[in-house]
């Protein structure tokens, strides 16, 4: 079942969503907002899976929420418009879908399929006893694959979930999170979006504007915060 919030300044918008989305029986609506305030507030309350959101609102657009929203709760983001110029915007900041106006309801069957898949929900309980992961489960089209965690250079939180990267930077989406990833697996943060394999570890870059770097040894670049630069530094014995 995918617990679905529905964002738009439009009531007739809402009303036209909210019937389309009645066709599936695995869609609960939990709640339905007008703006922003009032959509951020259900987020933190509810944690829904999706959330359905305007781009055009008053006062704070759909894409200048998405910044106000805690990591923690943040759930995929499908954006609606009736602007196709906003659709490299909306995938910049990492959009599961973006869907236009009218909309489409064989388009929107696509999209609440693709969502039934990666939400599916994986059995995690053995993580409970295992001190570390054989495998990591990710999410594939009709299958999961078992990654072997020391094939694994990096991992990435993003809007639309967490992904693992391997030597060829070809990406897996997991439905484990980062923390689970930092406790079961050998990956460490460097930032409060990336986990890296400290084994990978080709060079810290510096740069003149205090933005700080790490090159993984297939060259692949993530960024390091100061927050998580000094505990870095501390397992490599440099501090």
């Amino acid at each position: 079942m995918l617990n679905i919030i529905i964002v738009d300044d439009e009531p007739l918008a809402r009303e036209n969503l909210r019937c389309l989305l009645k066709e599936f029986t695995e869609i609960n609506i939990t709640a339905e907002c007008s703006n922003a305030f009032e959509a951020i507030k259900a987020i933190h309350n509810q944690s829904p899976d999706v959330v359905f959101l305007d781009i055009q609102m008053p006062k704070i657009s759909g894409i200048e929420m998405l910044s106000m929203i805690s990591p923690l709760h943040m759930p995929y983001i499908v954006f609606l418009t009736a602007y196709e110029e906003y659709a490299i915007k909306a995938f910049e900041e990492q959009a599961f879908d973006y869907l236009l106006k009218p909309i489409d309801p064989l388009r929107l069957n696509k999209t609440i399929q693709r969502l039934l898949i990666i939400n599916e929900k994986q059995n995690l309980e053995q993580l409970k006893t295992d001190k570390y992961l054989k495998y990591i489960p990710c999410m594939g089209h009709n299958r999961i694959y078992l990654i072997d965690p020391n094939d694994i250079y990096y991992a990435n939180c993003r809007t639309s979930g967490v992904y693992v990267f391997n030597h060829d930077n070809v990406e897996y989406y997991t439905e484990l999170t980062l923390k689970t990833l930092e406790e079961k697996t050998q990956l460490i943060y460097c930032h409060r979006q990336y986990l890296i394999n400290i084994q990978k570890l080709k060079e810290i870059r510096f740069s003149h504007t205090s933005h700080t770097d790490i090159i993984l040894n297939n060259d692949i670049s993530v960024p390091a915060s100061r927050r998580y630069l000094k505990l870095l530094k501390e397992q490599l014995g440099l501090v």
